[in-house]
């Protein structure tokens, strides 16, 4: 899926040049570079993951433009790259998007005013308060004279405070994508990992942060469900404060580096992660409840939650779901720059800028 946002951005000519992916979440600022290893494979030349200060990013709105932009610095010079095109994403909640069913063989001015008319239906701003775009899906399943195509509007400003970020750390964004779709493309990377490459099986990607969880369900590379709840890593941070009477950013430290006393994994990560399991269970009811699936094959976990010890195998357990930890990066060849045990370590929470870093293949 790829969108970009119309921003006079220069979008991405048949000869892709050089881009880093940016994931801007409500923790950190995640970027990836790839690069093409020939013969059909990928190769990671660098990445970089910059703590964000504490509200810089609420509710995936930028609040502190000015932090924002420092960690994108911090994090680019930290990459050691001199590409400063980069591809970014807004978060799914920030954006509508409807399909539509067009006549085949529209002309690009026809598509653009059909597209206007129907947007004008169904957004609820005027339009010149919105960055619309869409892209053509394809020919109607069983009709090949009409055309399905996916209009996708997001407000100015949530797509101007983005690029102003970027712009303000000295980088120039190319892309305006969509978080949800950055994830379904680094999927495609993943899908040869399951078995008979995930084909006709509904995959449950549950990308759990610091704060939310979001839940996309995918049938053959296709979101047939998405959900996101108010839960994250956040609250055994805040529990590991409490129960040791440390700061936000001593407890933060203390949970991805060891080093806690004894009674630490049985009195607080287990319950956190018992916890972790039952809403991914209740998010998977929520799933069977409201549409006609009643049975998920493989959930891929992502998001820093995924990064804890044991997480995959609390959420089997409680599920009796196959669960893994999401790595798009395991068929792909690594430069010297990267170390691979850390780059498995952190993958979970770079799916998002590697489906973003992807936009440099694409075609178009």
């Amino acid at each position: 899926m790829q969108l970009d946002f119309n921003l006079n951005l220069d979008f991405l000519q048949t000869k892709s040049p050089p881009l880093i992916g940016v994931d801007i979440s409500t923790s950190s600022v995640k970027m990836v570079e790839l690069s093409d290893a020939g013969k059909g494979l990928y190769r990671i030349e660098r990445y970089a993951i910059e703590p964000l200060a504490k509200d810089a990013v609420a509710d995936g709105n930028i609040a502190n433009l000015e932090a924002v932009s420092e960690a994108i610095k911090h994090a680019w010079r930290q990459m050691g790259t001199r590409t400063k095109n980069v591809s970014l994403a807004l978060p799914a909640a920030a954006v509508i998007t409807k399909k539509i069913i067009v006549a085949a063989g529209l002309s690009e001015n026809e598509l653009e005013m059909q597209v206007e008319s129907e947007a004008n239906q169904y957004i609820p701003f005027a339009l010149d308060e919105v960055n619309l775009d869409f892209q053509v899906l394809g020919p109607v399943p069983n009709n090949p004279e009409e055309d399905e195509v996916l209009i996708a509007a997001s407000r100015k400003e949530k797509v101007e405070d983005r690029v102003a970020a970027i712009e303000s750390a000295g980088l120039k964004a190319l892309v305006m994508d969509v978080e949800s779709y950055a994830t379904q493309t680094a999927y495609e990377l993943i899908a040869p990992q399951l078995p008979n490459n995930g084909h006709d099986q509904t995959i449950a990607i549950i990308d759990i942060g610091s704060a939310m969880m979001h839940v996309n369900v995918l049938l053959n590379n296709q979101s047939v469900y998405m959900r996101e709840q108010t839960f994250g890593g956040n609250q055994l941070t805040q529990e590991i404060q409490r129960r040791y009477s440390l700061s936000a950013e001593e407890a933060e430290i203390a949970k991805r580096n060891g080093g806690l006393p004894e009674n630490y994994e049985p009195e607080v990560l287990q319950p956190f992660l018992d916890s972790l399991a039952l809403e991914v269970a209740r998010s998977l009811q929520f799933f069977f409840s409201s549409t006609q699936f009643n049975r998920v094959d493989h959930i891929l976990l992502a998001g820093g939650c995924a990064m804890i010890p044991g997480a995959d195998e609390a959420v089997s357990q409680r599920t009796q779901v196959r669960t893994s930890v999401a790595n798009p990066f395991a068929n792909m060849a690594i430069s010297s720059r990267v170390k691979p045990r850390q780059l498995a370590q952190d993958a979970p929470i770079l799916l998002i800028a590697c489906g973003l870093a992807m936009r440099r293949f694409d075609p178009s």
